[in-house]
């Protein structure tokens, strides 16, 4: 088997230019980020709204360093079994019943059940050895002989306990099997985790990460993604379709366009443009384009709203702001844990009415 040859950077420029390669357009002080957490072996937590590069990344990083990905997409309820090892029972089995005859025939020399109880319980029929780990992500990332870049995808739907899973990997790269001993990565693995803000994650996880958060881009680097990823979208139409978007992103919307949703939209626009239909600043147009760009029907309904209730000198002029930088939403990561003060405000206590304690953008057509 020929071991693929990794690939090392010396700067961030180096970064930034090797992801521009595979469609992928970072910032500077992203780029650098990512070059620090490959060149000091430190896992990199990337924390933001779903569909703004932070997945994308973790597989251009793969193309770039001419590393295997290896995908852990973290849910609730996932535990050891799906995410470490599992022993296969069905192969350990089959083992004990070729060994059957043999043992049968070693037992039956001994006089009495005790003493044949104790030669059986002396004995290591290897059972319990690596031939018989059924091999899940998080340990084929640290058994892989090929370097390889391991994401920890949405690791903010998963319990808390499985964070403790993974600290002895992101700490020290290794895993310890109770029945077998310990596993240290044989190649280092560059490792990446994502959470897109739904709870907030513990600070023993974040404490062995570089940690940076990743946002909605800039109108003009999202213009250069979606005709990037979209070359036959023109650049008037891709104006167009990301001020659609940047409005939409202003609203108090239950799910905000990402920027694979707003390449979707600009790749229909194109097409609606040439069946005749009009162009992607005709209400009518932008109306179905909001198929693509949003995915509730309560969105629709007030994104519709927004737009009849004032008259635009463009049907896609944005509100006036003062820069161009994109609009940071609330989020839970943003925001201090509930302590149990908080828990409990205004159900008694000696002290009731006291107010309770609270505890760049690198972006691609998917995450």
């Amino acid at each position: 088997m020929t071991i693929a040859t990794a690939r090392s950077f010396s700067s961030g420029i180096e970064v930034k230019d090797a992801l521009r390669e595979q469609d992928y357009i970072a910032d500077d002080e992203f780029a650098v980020v990512v070059h620090l957490a490959t060149a000091l072996g430190r896992p990199l937590l990337l924390e933001g709204p779903a569909g703004v590069g932070k997945t994308e990344l973790a597989k251009s990083l793969a193309a770039i360093g001419g590393r295997k990905l290896v995908r852990l997409q973290c849910y609730e309820g996932l535990d050891d079994n799906r995410s470490l090892y599992e022993w296969d029972y069905a192969k350990q089995l089959l083992h004990v019943q070729m060994l059957r005859d043999r043992i049968s025939d070693q037992v039956s020399e001994f006089d009495s059940v005790a003493e044949a109880s104790k030669f059986l319980a002396d004995q290591d029929f290897g059972l319990y050895s690596e031939n018989f780990l059924s091999v899940r992500p998080l340990l084929e990332a640290i058994l892989s002989p090929e370097p390889v870049v391991l994401l920890v995808d949405e690791v903010d739907r998963t319990e808390e306990s499985m964070e403790a899973l993974l600290l002895e990997i992101l700490a020290e790269q290794q895993i310890t099997i109770p029945e077998v001993g310990t596993f240290v990565a044989r190649s280092q693995p560059w490792v990446i985790l994502t959470s897109n803000d739904t709870r907030e994650l513990s600070p023993a996880l974040k404490r062995r990460c570089l940690h940076y958060h990743l946002g909605y881009p800039t109108s003009e680097r999202e213009r250069e993604i979606v005709t990037a990823r979209a070359p036959e979208v023109d650049q008037a139409t891709a104006s167009e379709v990301v001020e659609l978007a940047r409005i939409l992103r202003d609203l108090p919307l239950r799910k905000s366009p990402s920027i694979s949703e707003v390449i979707d939209a600009a790749r229909a626009a194109t097409v609606l443009a040439a069946s005749g239909l009009g162009a992607s600043s005709d209400a009518k147009v932008r109306d179905i384009l909001l198929a693509a760009l949003l995915k509730y029907s309560s969105d629709v309904t007030l994104a519709k709203e927004r737009f009849d209730g004032k008259v635009l000198e463009s049907p896609l002029e944005s509100p006036v702001r003062s820069s161009d930088a994109p609009v940071e939403r609330a989020t839970v990561a943003s925001r201090p844990a509930n302590t149990t003060t908080a828990v409990f405000r205004g159900t008694g206590g000696r002290d009731s009415n006291q107010p309770g304690v609270r505890g760049g953008s690198g972006l691609r057509s998917s995450r």
